[in-house]
């Protein structure tokens, strides 16, 4: 199943996506417009779901399929090992750990204020030392709450997958250290096209993740290049913070960001950021 989200008269309201159509949802005869009630309704069934009238998706104006975010989006950095050493030599990292290969988890947040929707324009202006950068990653999409939980469970705590784009301003992660600041300015987590459920998507493995700059392909992995994978992070991350339903986990970025160039790239005004991941699609966003 894959759950979208559009902007219609009654403002955000979710549905799914078939094919070429989006259905909304209703509850009670009633739009539903946040998340958590749909992986509620989802887990009653899909013969119990109740639906408005189609419309083209093409026509609508689409929107993050995530929220109204409850905590912060979790994030993971250094989690692909080539990315790990081109982040390592960047210059960036001033946290303090520069190995290449994290030995836990390096976990950090970005603000609610930063979600964005697909097509959203990225504002580079709001970042003063021009150095906005890009990040392709799979999204995991919490269904229902964890805490403590173990590796060999940790799947059946996930509802779904998305895509995110972790964009970041370079040197103001690198001023402050600690990465929150430049990692949440306003519209600088892009999230979508859609959320894929994972009986639907299946354990993230060899589906590929690919990110284009004005069609110059910068990222290509497979998922199973993760250092840590999704059951890994869903562990560590619910022994310290509990994870509710609809909660976001962005799972890291592989090699191949603007800081691991020579010169390095960043994004300008004109530039459009396509993220791919097969099984969930193109995530999209113009830099303005």
């Amino acid at each position: 199943m894959r759950i979208a989200a559009i902007y219609g008269s009654d403002g955000k309201v979710f549905g799914i996506n078939d094919g070429d159509q989006f259905k909304p949802l209703l509850s009670g005869g009633a739009s539903v417009k946040d998340l958590r009630d749909v992986i509620a309704m989802v887990g009653k069934g899909a013969d119990t779901l109740e639906y408005g009238a189609s419309l083209a998706l093409g026509s609508a104006k689409l929107a993050a399929p995530v929220g109204p975010l409850a905590k912060n989006v979790v994030c993971v950095g250094k989690n692909y090992h080539e990315h790990a050493k081109e982040f390592a030599r960047s210059g960036v990292d001033q946290s303090g750990d520069k190995q290449e290969t994290p030995s836990e988890p390096v976990v950090f947040t970005k603000a609610v204020t930063s979600l964005a929707d697909p097509f959203q324009d990225v504002d580079a202006s709001l970042d003063p030392t021009n150095s906005v950068d890009y990040e392709g990653e799979l999204g995991v999409v919490i269904g229902k709450r964890a805490k403590n939980v173990s590796r060999d469970d940790a799947l059946d705590y996930v509802f779904g997958y998305t895509i995110v784009n972790d964009f970041s301003a370079r040197t103001i992660q690198q001023r402050h250290r600690q990465w929150f600041l430049g990692k949440s300015l306003d519209g600088y987590c892009p999230v979508g096209p859609c959320v894929v459920t994972a009986d639907e998507f299946g354990v993230p493995d060899a589906q590929e993740l690919t990110t284009y700059v004005n069609d110059e392909r910068r990222q290509l992995a497979p998922l199973r290049d993760l250092i840590f994978d999704v059951q890994a992070i869903i562990e560590s991350v619910s022994a310290c913070v509990p994870l509710d339903p609809g909660d976001l986990i962005a799972t890291g970025t592989p090699a191949g960001v603007g800081i691991g160039f020579n010169p390095q790239k960043f994004l300008g005004a004109g530039d459009i950021v396509r993220v791919q991941i097969t099984g969930i699609g193109e995530l999209v966003n113009p830099i303005v």
